[in-house]
């Protein structure tokens, strides 16, 4: 019986993505659903599957790094919003590609292919990966800087001063080291603009700069809470992205 996982942030998506796959190839076993690359890693080591189902944008590690470690372990399809991008991993070697939002007959096109290839060694992608790493960092642009309120003054804050962001009533918190600003763009617009890779969001009103995450404690009641560095303040993480931090 073929295997398959799927590595997509959204878990609406995902289980639409798992319940077409279903009814399109009923003797696929999905053995494991990711919601991270970080997590997509560890669910390919522990289960070995046949086929991946992988998101190009996840938060942490990015569809195209796990690809990468994958190497030709598996037989890949990208799931992506962005046509450029997958229309370059299918003529340089991908088993196939489907975009967001999925429809049924692309993707029976795509399982279509996927069963044809199945009994040869999956593709090498690292000639296309370093092609696409170099797509996605020319033509995304991800917020560089800040102007925030401190006082009566506008300030000026790049992305890599903030150790993170955080929903404040009308407005969110913007903390550096040593300071704390203000400004009016939501989180939810934040999570769009600034690059996944950098930051992740560690609950619904919580953006955190990786590079300031000193270590992850967990309090009395058991739920994880982030550590910084250069900041006394512990940050809490909700449950559903505690699978950030499974292999810190």
């Amino acid at each position: 019986m073929p295997t398959a996982l799927i590595a997509e942030d959204e878990p609406l998506l995902a289980e639409e993505l798992k319940d077409s796959l279903a009814r399109l190839w009923p003797e696929l076993s999905v053995v494991g659903q990711a919601r991270d690359g970080v997590e997509a890693v560890r669910l390919v080591d522990e289960h070995r599957p046949d086929v991946m189902f992988l998101d190009i944008q996840m938060p942490g590690m990015t569809g195209l790094d796990v690809a990468k470690q994958l190497g030709t372990r598996a037989h890949v399809v990208f799931v992506t919003a962005f046509d450029q991008h997958a229309v370059t991993a299918f003529e340089q070697g991908a088993v196939d590609y489907v975009l967001k939002p999925v429809s049924l007959p692309r993707l029976a096109t795509a399982v279509s292919r996927v069963k044809e290839r199945l009994g040869r060694a999956p593709a090498d992608l690292s000639g296309l990966l370093r092609e696409l790493a170099v797509q996605r960092a020319e033509g995304r642009n991800y917020l560089r800087w800040v102007n925030a309120s401190v006082g009566q003054t506008i300030k000026l804050i790049t992305v890599e001063e903030i150790c993170y962001f955080k929903a404040d009533s009308k407005y969110t918190l913007v903390v550096t080291a040593n300071a704390e600003s203000l400004i009016k763009k939501p989180i939810k617009e934040l999570c769009d603009e600034l690059d996944p890779a950098q930051f992740w969001q560690i609950h619904r009103s919580t953006l955190v700069n990786v590079s300031y995450v000193a270590g992850v404690t967990r309090d009395y009641r058991g739920h994880l809470q982030v550590k910084l560095k250069q900041r006394n303040e512990s940050l809490p993480v909700s449950e559903s992205y505690t699978h950030l931090f499974r292999q810190m």
